[in-house]
């Protein structure tokens, strides 16, 4: 049996047919044409946004030539600075060594000069050594130890009683400080002093101090010195010297030395230990607080 078939539309259904799909494919087509206007639009943005960018490296390529010029005379102009200041540090340098060798000449032929103009560990004199003393102006001067005003300007030498004791015994030697004192912490006391300045004794266990304190000795290497200085001595009473001794310089010195104590530290463990100081501003007669 055969199934019916469908009804032939008629030409008005086909009309109506035929004008919806129309419409529809115009409809499409301004879809279609709104998309590609909106992408023309797109486009045209990106071309200006790549011109601009364009635009902005070119600036930046000059820029960049024109810093690169400033750097190479920049460059330029500091290697001429430095050949200046190199020029100018040699000269200089030339010059204090010029002045340095007349310095040094002088004090050798026995002048006095103003502390503020001699580089101490400059000058080349004599076992490095140079002598400060106070004159009638008020201001300090260097000379060799022990050499007067070559110029007579000033009462300039100090006598033999303007000495602390401590420094009386220190210039005598072993057998007339045995003569002047027979007490061995007295004399250990001279022979610790006269080590501060005095290269032939050999055993200095004076150290260089920093801000307000010259030069400064350990009460454990006072210990050892004595030790050294004073041979068969045992441990034990070179410790008890170490009091005598600091007891002794500082009537001696009368107080122009001080004792300090300092933690120190040792494998780990605190500690305190006593210093036996000469502090910068000690009024020593006729001395600098050592050597230059």
């Amino acid at each position: 049996m055969s199934s019916p078939r469908e009804p032939t539309p008629t030409a008005e259904q086909l009309k109506d047919q035929f004008n919806d799909r129309f419409d529809a494919l115009e409809a499409r087509i301004d879809d279609l044409e709104r998309t590609l206007e909106a992408k023309d639009d797109r486009i045209d943005a990106l071309e200006s946004h790549l011109e601009h960018k364009g635009d902005r490296i070119d600036d930046l390529e000059g820029q960049l030539e024109g810093q690169a010029e400033c750097l190479e005379e920049t460059e330029q102009a500091c290697d001429r600075l430095e050949k200046l200041a190199d020029a100018a540090m040699n000269k200089a340098t030339m010059n204090k060594e010029r002045v340095t060798e007349l310095q040094s000449r002088e004090l050798e032929k026995g002048a006095h000069l103003r502390e503020d103009a001699v580089d101490k560990h400059a000058v080349d004199v004599p076992d490095g050594r140079l002598e400060r003393l106070t004159k009638d102006d008020g201001r300090q001067y260097f000379r060799l130890p022990e050499s007067s005003d070559p110029l007579g300007r000033s009462e300039v030498s100090l006598a033999y009683g303007d000495l602390l004791p401590i420094q009386q015994l220190a210039r005598m030697d072993e057998e007339m400080r045995r003569s002047a004192t027979s007490a061995l912490p007295t004399r250990l006391a001279a022979k610790l002093w006269q080590a501060r300045s005095d290269d032939s004794v050999g055993d200095n266990p004076w150290e260089n101090g920093c801000r307000e304190i010259d030069e400064y000795v350990k009460a454990s290497d006072l210990k050892h010195w004595i030790r050294r200085q004073e041979q068969g001595i045992s441990e034990s009473y070179a410790k008890k010297l170490v009091s005598r001794v600091i007891d002794a310089l500082l009537d001696l010195a009368k107080n122009r030395v001080a004792v300090r104590k300092r933690t120190e530290r040792k494998n780990g463990l605190e500690y305190t230990e006593r210093r036996l100081v000469l502090p910068t501003d000690a009024a020593i007669p006729g001395e600098t607080g050592g050597e230059a």
